[in-house]
């Protein structure tokens, strides 16, 4: 599976966190980030990361072509709807995307877990016929 990994900049400590807890899980799947979530989740983890421009820079769009293109599977989208900055991805973009495309999405940790675990029992396998 494609896994799309996004944080805003208060996230992305939280992100490499998780990313670090769920290694195996996520060591066993693609993955594909932003420009500095995924460079911070590659050092975290040593997993190989493919990794878009920064998600300011034009990254967010590189993730929804992938999108658009079913080439994801899933996205954890962590977000800080408190104090995300103007000049932070937003998730209103992609989160119109995957509700497009029936992709599934997690903008906080509680979904996240759950997304990553139904991906280890492979329950996010039914993506394959839309492939």
């Amino acid at each position: 599976m494609n896994v799309g990994l996004v944080a805003h900049d208060t996230k992305k400590k939280l992100m490499q966190n998780f990313c670090i807890a769920y290694r195996g899980i996520l060591g066993r799947n693609s993955l594909f980030a932003t420009g500095t979530t995924g460079r911070l989740v590659s050092e975290a983890t040593n997993l190989n990361v493919h990794r878009y421009l920064p998600g300011n820079l034009g990254g967010i769009q590189q993730l929804g072509a992938a999108i658009e293109s079913n080439s994801i599977d899933m996205v954890i989208f962590l977000r800080d709807p408190l104090t995300a900055k103007r000049n932070e991805p937003d998730i209103h973009e992609i989160a119109k995307l995957c509700d497009t495309h029936n992709i599934p999405l997690a903008t906080n940790l509680a979904t996240a877990e759950l997304l990553i675990h139904a991906l280890d029992r492979g329950d996010l396998d039914w993506r394959e016929m839309y492939k």
